[in-house]
C-alpha cells in the first residue's frame, strides 16, 4: 500500500500535488499509524519542541528515566533508542518519516517501554507528522527566529510550534498499567521554560497539568507547579547547578546546559520522580553525541564537535568556551544548502571571525547549491569582522583538510571548535547524496596521521 500511495504521487503533476500536499502527508501519517497498530496509545508519550536544546532535553530526560528504572525509548536528532538498541541518526532529520517513527514507537512498547520521547519539529508539524502519535507531555524549550526559509516567517513558525499544543489538548486520555501493575491516568502536561519571551502562548492551553521552570526567584504563574533552577558555576570538569535548592554536578559543559536540565527534571517530576532520583540520573551522564563533545588528544589541546549551526547557538558556544581559558581558538564551520538563508551565515561567520584567532571555512551540506557559494557567504561574514583571507582566515572545500589544517596549526592550550553537524552520519550533496561522515570520526582519524 506504502508503494502505492507512491507510486501515486509520482503520477501527479508537482503543481497539483502542492495543492493535495495536506491530505497526502495526513494520509500517509494515518496509514502508518494504523499499520503499526497506534503504539502511542501504549506509551507515555513525551514530545519536546523549542528552536534550541530539544536533544539535549530528550537525552538528559531519557537518561533521568531509565537510572529511576522507567524503561525509555526515544528518537532525537542525534540518536534512536528502540528499549533494545542505541543508534546514531543516520536519517538526517530530526523528526523521521511516519512509517519511521510508527515503527520505532511499536519497537518500543515490544521491548517494554513505558515512556517514549519523541523531538518534534515545526517542520514535521507542516508534513503532519505529530497527527496520529498520541503525546501526553509536551515540552517547550524556547523559542528564536529560525526555519524562517521553509516557513516563510517567524509569526509561521511560532504558529507551527502551537499547533503541537494544541494537538496535545485534543489528545484522547489514557489508562495505562505502571510498572507495579497498577491502573494509572495519564495527566496531560504541558512543561515551559518561562523565561522565553512566548513562555504565555505556549502555556495558554487547557490541560490538567503544567509545570513552568525559571532561572529567576519564582515563576509568574502562580497556578502552575514551578522548578526555580540556579546557574552556579561551569569549569573544565562540568556544570554546576541547583534544582529548586538541591545542588548537581554534571560532566557537562555550557551554562545554557542548566536550561536544558531544567527542562528534562520538570518531565521526571511530572511522572513522580523525586530530586535524588533526578540527580542521580543527571550525573551519571557524562556526555551527549555531538554536543560539546570533547574528543580526546594527546596534543595539550582542547576539542570540540558541536552541533551549533547558527548565531544565537554560535554565541552561546563561544560563552562556554570561555571557561576553559584557551590561548587561542581556531574554528572550522561552514553553512548548509538547500536554500537557507544566506544572511544567517554570513552572521555566523562574522562572529566567528570576532572571537577565533583563526577561522576555517569548508563544506557542511551543500544540498544542490554550489558548495563554494556557501563557504564565500560564511568567509564574507569573517572579513567583514577583520579576519585576512590565508592569514588568519581560509576557505578548504574538503572538510577533512580543513580539519586537518585545524589539528596542524594548532598549539598546545588552544581550543579548536568543529561546528555545524555536532554527530551527524552524512554530508548532503547534489541530488540527495549522502556521503558517510562523521566529524568525531574524522577527528580521531586525523588525530592518528599527525605528527608533532
Amino acid at each position: 500500500m506504502k508503494k502505492v500511495l507512491f507510486l501515486i504521487k509520482k503520477c501527479i503533476p508537482n503543481t497539483l500535488f502542492r495543492k493535495v500536499q495536506p491530505i497526502y502527508h495526513y494520509l500517509m501519517n494515518g496509514f502508518a499509524a494504523l499499520i503499526y497498530g497506534f503504539p502511542s496509545n501504549e506509551l507515555i508519550v513525551v514530545g519536546v519542541t523549542g528552536t534550541t536544546g530539544k536533544t539535549t532535553v530528550t537525552f538528559l530526560t531519557a537518561n533521568i528515566l531509565n537510572n529511576a528504572g522507567i524503561k525509555t525509548g526515544y528518537t532525537s536528532t542525534a540518536m534512536f533508542n528502540d528499549g533494545k538498541k542505541e543508534w546514531l541518526n543516520d536519517k538526517k532529520m530530526t523528526m523521521v518519516g511516519r512509517f519511521f517513527t510508527q515503527k520505532i514507537l511499536r519497537d518500543m512498547v515490544k521491548s517494554g517501554c513505558k515512556v517514549a520521547i519523541v523531538e518534534t519539529t515545526s517542520e514535521g508539524v507542516v508534513q503532519f507528522r505529530h497527527r496520529f502519535i498520541n503525546y501526553d507531555t509536551f515540552v517547550f524549550t524556547g523559542l528564536y527566529p529560525e526555519h524562517i526559509d521553509s516557513h516563510g516567517s517567524f509569526e509561521n513558525y511560532k504558529q507551527a510550534k502551537l499547533k503541537l499544543f494544541r494537538h496535545l489538548e485534543k489528545s484522547k486520555n489514557k489508562s495505562l498499567v505502571d510498572t507495579n501493575g497498577k491502573k494509572i491516568e495519564v495527566k496531560k502536561t504541558i512543561v515551559v521554560n518561562e523565561d522565553d519571551k512566548y513562555a504565555k502562548d505556549f502555556s495558554n492551553f487547557n490541560v490538567p497539568k503544567k509545570i513552568n521552570f525559571t532561572i529567576k526567584n519564582k515563576c509568574r504563574y502562580t497556578n502552575n507547579e514551578c522548578i526555580v533552577y540556579k546557574y552556579l558555576k561551569t569549569n573544565k570538569d562540568g556544570i554546576f547547578i541547583s534544582l529548586n535548592n538541591q545542588k548537581i554536578q554534571l560532566k557537562l559543559l555550557g551554562d545554557f546546559t542548566a536550561t536544558n536540565i531544567a527542562a528534562s527534571s520538570c518531565v521526571a517530576k511530572s511522572l513522580n520522580l523525586n530530586y535524588t532520583q533526578i540527580k542521580k540520573g543527571l550525573e551519571k551522564i557524562r556526555g551527549i553525541p555531538g554536543r560539546l563533545e570533547k574528543i580526546s588528544n594527546k596534543l595539550g589541546i582542547t576539542i570540540i564537535v558541536d552541533y551549533a549551526f547558527e548565531p544565537v547557538a554560535i554565541t552561546k558556544l563561544y560563552e562556554t568556551v570561555s571557561f576553559l581559558n584557551p590561548n587561542e581558538i581556531i574554528h572550522v564551520l561552514g553553512g548548509t544548502g538547500g536554500g537557507r538563508d544566506i544572511d544567517r551565515m554570513e552572521k555566523i561567520g562574522f562572529i566567528a571571525g570576532k572571537k577565533a584567532k583563526n577561522v576555517i571555512v569548508t563544506d557542511e551540506d551543500p544540498y544542490d547549491d554550489n558548495p563554494m557559494d556557501i563557504i564565500n557567504a560564511v568567509a564574507n561574514g569573517a572579513v567583514n569582522a577583520g579576519k585576512v583571507d590565508n592569514k588568519n582566515l581560509f576557505r578548504v572545500l574538503d572538510r577533512r583538510k580543513a580539519i586537518r589544517k585545524a589539528l596542524k596549526i594548532s598549539n598546545k592550550g588552544d581550543v579548536i571548535l568543529i561546528t555545524g553537524k555536532g554527530s551527524e552520519q552524512a554530508i548532503v550533496k547534489a541530488n540527495g547524496e549522502h556521503m558517510p561522515w562523521d566529524d568525531r570520526k574524522v577527528v580521531m582519524e586525523e588525530l592518528d596521521k599527525i605528527d608533532k
